[in-house]
């Protein structure tokens, strides 16, 4: 009897694979530093708004290999998406256009949603920067709130590149049939994905209380993978689905 057991990680291309560990790394890390029942290193990895005194040079890049220290589902869902669809992309692209892809779709997340914060701040202060947001006079208790949230909440996830990654298995591989957990039968990419950005679009544009998801920067990881797409002019090759 053979006793041997192939890896897990055997057939996942190596880009795939490291982005897989060094976001499982992360993760570890971020749960060994609690204190308080929240982590000690989302403050310092996770990304701040540009103008805000908690934003460091280097979050832009480790903001997208932090994930939530409240639930696990957050790291769980976007390494099972890349797991799912990354490797297929790796194989096409190769694997320096694919670890290049994922980080500017990961960049291109993080300026939208600046963009819109920026937006935000400026319809409130009349300015895109606040000298002191501790001794500035805001017009309402709800401007105070939502500006306040701008400055001193980071944004933690590789949601971005993951919607990166979604939209261009979308494009690359359109007749390619998934399956959703709530719908027994298999959908083909090119209707799921356009459904799920559409999704993120309102939910984005709404706003709803209790909502704490960035849903511009997963627009903007999904508007960054359709250019990348486009302008590299990467085609799928003939014996794909």
């Amino acid at each position: 009897m053979n006793s041997y057991r192939q890896s897990p990680f055997a057939n996942i291309s190596p880009v795939v694979k490291n982005l897989l560990i060094i976001n499982g790394i992360f993760y570890l890390a971020t749960m060994l530093f609690m204190k308080n029942n929240h982590s000690q290193l989302i403050p310092l990895l996770g990304v701040f708004y540009f103008d805000s005194e908690l934003f460091r040079a280097w979050q832009p890049v480790t903001y997208m290999f932090m994930h939530s220290d409240q639930s696990i589902a957050h790291i769980m869902f976007n390494m099972f998406a890349l797991y799912s669809f990354g490797s297929a992309l790796e194989y096409i692209m190769g694997s320096k256009k694919f670890l290049n892809f994922y980080l500017i779709t990961g960049l291109g997340a993080l300026a939208l949603q600046m963009a819109i914060q920026a937006f935000e701040v400026h319809a409130i202060v009349g300015s895109f920067t606040i000298d002191d947001i501790r001794t500035f006079q805001f017009q309402s208790q709800e401007d105070m709130r939502t500006v306040a949230s701008i400055y001193l909440t980071p944004m933690v996830g590789a949601s971005g590149a993951i919607f990166g990654v979604l939209v261009a298995f979308g494009l690359l591989f359109p007749n390619a049939e998934l399956f959703l957990l709530f719908i027994p039968v298999p959908i083909k990419a090119k209707y799921i994905i356009p459904v799920y950005v559409v999704i993120e679009l309102f939910l984005g544009v709404g706003q709803f209380s209790g909502d704490s998801v960035a849903h511009f920067a997963h627009l903007g990881g999904a508007l960054f993978g359709f250019i990348l797409i486009k302008y590299w002019r990467i085609n799928r090759p003939g014996g794909f689905l």
